[in-house]
């Protein structure tokens, strides 16, 4: 059994979960802290639970989903994880921030890269890793299929889906993908993705305008 706790940080209202469970394990997936307070915010709630970072994971490395990385790093001393086709757009990273006004301190770049079909850990938590392109080049969503759970980055949102303007992104790429990878998983999991309230797959499959199931 798992527990989520959502932040929602920086001017991209972006999404940043800390997943623990019962022991005080927790994996970190896309720390988008953007100044002092998030941080505190941050590293408050991991000292209050008492829990201990044991992983990083980056779904995709748009700016917004990583500006928290390096202090990461810095706290905890995790490197983030993430596909190495993710590698060029965290790189660009450090060029889109000032346009934006955010400041960014550069991620540190992972010396191995997660693939579609292993697994992380959390303890004793397993979850699934699905390469979903489209929204950006290399997206990974993490599936706990026990805990009924997806980690989605900027996937699926609540009747809504990722934009696919931004330089690796394939609007029909992106449908395709979900209609393929993430509309296949039980209608009971529940969505957690990267901006926005949660949802499930059959909620979305029903009423979502851009894509049934």
């Amino acid at each position: 059994m798992v527990n989520i706790h959502t932040f929602t940080f920086n001017p991209f209202q972006e999404n940043t979960y800390i997943v623990y469970n019962e022991k005080g394990d927790c994996a970190i997936f896309d720390p988008g802290m953007s100044n002092p307070q998030e941080e505190r915010i941050f590293t408050s709630y991991i000292e209050e639970k008492g829990l201990t970072p044991v992983g990083l994971y980056n779904t995709h490395c748009h700016v917004d989903h990583v500006l928290g990385n390096r202090f990461v790093y810095d706290q905890y001393g995790l490197i983030p994880q993430m596909h190495e086709g993710e590698v060029p757009v965290l790189v660009s990273a450090e060029s889109r921030a000032p346009m934006f006004g955010i400041r960014y301190d550069s991620s540190p770049i992972p010396e191995t890269f997660l693939q579609e079909g292993e697994t992380i850990q959390i303890g004793a938590d397993t979850l699934q890793i699905l390469l979903v392109p489209g929204h950006s080049p290399a997206h990974l969503c993490f599936y706990g299929a026990q805990q009924n759970i997806l980690i989605g980055g900027d996937v699926l949102f609540r009747n809504s889906i990722g934009r696919t303007d931004l330089p690796g992104g394939n609007h029909q790429q992106l449908l395709d993908n979900i209609a393929s990878k993430i509309y296949t998983l039980p209608d009971n999991t529940t969505v957690y993705p990267g901006h926005g309230p949660t949802t499930t797959i059959g909620f979305e499959k029903n009423t979502n305008p851009f894509i049934r199931g």
